[in-house]
């Protein structure tokens, strides 16, 4: 039998468990953002430890603090606790708050879209709808880049009610080593989450993108859209991508170029990708193990867009690899009037913990069947948890 609760900030109808109030144990740093958002979604406490004991520098890195004390600025009443080694995190969750003239500066050692991606976990299901100043790197490579965010994450909320006043804006792009980007994100709020059922993915018909040059020159961008379009003109023609040059007072501290795409499909499913310029990695030629994997050149950069691009592409599913996490969460969150019903390619390491986080936390559990045919997709479908927004005013 699926457990059902209450939070501060979300309810469902049904009575609390007694299990509320002790805390899930887990260890080690994986999915650290998957656990602290689930646990303030729950109300659930929450004791991380062996936080990266056997590193070199233990305890936990600087953006990952960096998202704790995000965590802080946008509820209220959590409790926080990091020993003196940053080996363990002790979390007790508030209530989601929101709220407008929030400011958070991030470490250029990860993309804001680390913690944008975080944001749209809690931000719907807030007391007040959130308009928040992000400070960093813009588009780096180990995270989607902002323009990808804009292009693909925001339309799929789109599917899960959340539309409306939904606003995100690059003020200044912010290349790695030093960053020096900026971003507006609004996000509403609303009472429910509505269940949903994306099976049809559909021929892909255009796509679009974005090549983006910051301090450097701007025919980059147009050898980026060159390269690019030589691989995909061959087996599409709408293909589309717009060069946007960036430079003072509009870009940061440091140079960087890259290129973001998303296809769209008969059916409005979004695949994307994105590839950016390691500029520190591509000079240090004496270095064998970051130089074969850096991208350097121009070309090289919309290349491997182009690849990554028509890779998601030939695995199906409804949603890429990127979002297929964030997909599983909210078809957990949804109504108990029906079960909600998602087509997935194989499923990544992340939305893998995620159905496990799901039903630690939720107590909600997906049945996953095969796809019939060829295509090497499984469809996963649940019923809801019932998540509703009961701070939120409905007059």
């Amino acid at each position: 039998r699926r457990r059902r609760f209450e939070s501060p900030c979300c309810s469902t109808p049904h009575d609390r468990p007694n299990v509320m109030g002790t805390p899930l144990r887990y260890q080690g740093s994986n999915f650290l953002r998957q656990r602290l958002c689930l646990s303030t979604v729950s109300g659930r406490p929450i004791v991380i430890t062996d936080i990266r004991v056997n590193d070199e520098q233990p305890g936990l890195r600087d953006f990952e603090a960096s998202f704790v004390r995000l965590l802080d600025k946008l509820c209220d009443g959590a409790e926080i606790s990091i020993d003196e080694t940053g080996t363990q995190l002790r979390y007790k969750p508030g209530q989601i708050i929101g709220g407008d003239g929030l400011v958070h500066t991030c470490p250029p050692s990860r993309c804001l879209t680390y913690f944008l991606e975080g944001l749209v976990l809690l931000a719907p299901l807030a007391k007040q709808p959130l308009s928040i100043r992000l400070k960093g790197v813009t588009n780096g490579a180990l995270d989607p880049s902002c323009d990808t965010f804009r292009t693909a994450t925001l339309p799929l909320l789109a599917k899960f009610g959340i539309s409306e006043q939904l606003v995100f804006k690059v003020l200044k792009r912010g290349a790695p080593p030093e960053g020096g980007g900026e971003v507006i994100f609004n996000c509403p709020t609303i009472k429910k989450i509505v269940p949903v059922e994306v099976l049809d993915e559909g021929k892909m018909k255009r796509v679009r993108g974005v090549a983006y040059t910051a301090k450097v020159s701007p025919q980059f961008a147009a050898r980026m859209v060159d390269s690019a379009r030589a691989i995909l003109n061959d087996f599409l023609p709408d293909v589309w991508i717009y060069a946007d040059h960036s430079k003072r007072p509009n870009c940061g501290n440091s140079p960087g170029y890259g290129l973001s795409l998303v296809a769209e499909s008969i059916t409005r499913c979004l695949k994307s990708a994105d590839a950016c310029a390691d500029i520190a990695a591509a000079d240090a030629a004496g270095d064998p193990e970051r130089r074969p994997t850096a991208l350097g050149t121009p070309e090289e950069v919309g290349a491997a867009a182009a690849r990554r691009l028509l890779a998601e592409i030939e695995l199906d599913g409804v949603a890429d690899t990127a979002h297929q996490a964030l997909v599983l969460y909210f078809l957990s969150l949804g109504e108990e009037i029906r079960p909600g019903r998602v087509r997935l390619s194989k499923l990544n390491p992340s939305a893998v913990q995620m159905l496990r986080h799901i039903r630690d936390f939720l107590g909600v559990s997906f049945t996953i069947r095969e796809d019939q045919g060829d295509l090497g997709t499984v469809v996963l479908s649940c019923l809801g948890a019932g998540i509703t927004n009961t701070a939120r005013r409905t007059f």
